[in-house]
């Protein structure tokens, strides 16, 4: 069962938490797509083609093992390899990745999202825990957090319990004091169970919880979340 009454700090998840996470990739992929065709078109072409952008990834991930955590360099560098590979600049790479990583924040917020922002750090620290690379400055929703861990920054991810215990020191507040909120079953919570943490599933789609251990508790929105805390 939920405690809350020892809860003093909050960790948050962001990608499918506060807002979808792909249709933003989606509008990002094409965003470089076209910035592609009329800089590098034989790069686009290559691109195009879903088994040769596979394969460009699968080399960068298997080549550059120390990347494993850091999504925007695997995507930069599968950007510059594919650039070599068409025999095209491969200093377009930067400027390429640059216009990917816009539009990837420009998310649009779940509808419950801002409100539940306001309402959780009005009365707790939160520390946005993520294992992608959105920028909570870019979307501008860092006013409503004391820190933000990113696995690319941290070299670990979620479900590593250090990643948790980073998250609790941000705020000087051991974990068995924080709440921590995600959408990934195995990532989110079991990672956050297994380093002492409370936790509340948010399961938009009504999926069936598939794990034995379970979460302290489970909302279908932030808002419900935040009701928690009125009850």
């Amino acid at each position: 069962m939920l405690d809350l009454t020892i809860i003093k700090a909050i960790t948050l998840d962001l990608d499918d938490t506060l807002w979808p996470i792909w249709p933003a990739i989606e509008r990002a992929e094409k965003a470089l797509d076209n910035w592609l065709s009329r800089h590098a078109p034989m790069t686009a072409a290559l691109f195009a083609n879903p088994s040769a952008r596979h394969d460009i990834r699968e080399q960068i991930v298997r080549t550059r093992p120390e990347l494993k955590h850091n999504l925007a360099a695997i995507r930069r560098e599968a950007i510059r390899l594919a650039l070599y590979r068409s025999q095209e600049n491969p200093l377009l790479a930067e400027a390429a990745f640059d216009v990917f990583f816009a539009e990837r924040n420009r998310v649009t917020l779940f509808d419950d999202a801002l409100l539940a922002l306001e309402f959780l750090s009005a009365r707790f620290p939160i520390v946005a825990l993520s294992n992608g690379n959105a920028d909570i400055e870019r979307i501008g929703i860092d006013q409503y957090f004391q820190a933000s861990i990113s696995a690319q920054a941290f070299g670990v991810g979620k479900p590593d319990p250090r990643i948790f215990h980073a998250g609790a020191g941000a705020v000087d507040v051991p974990p068995a004091q924080v709440l921590h909120v995600g959408d990934d079953a195995a990532l989110d919570i079991l990672g956050a169970l297994n380093c002492g943490m409370q936790t509340v599933w948010v399961n938009r789609a009504d999926h069936l919880w598939p794990h034995a251990a379970t979460p302290h508790e489970t909302v279908s929105s932030l808002t419900e979340l935040c009701e928690l805390f009125q009850a």
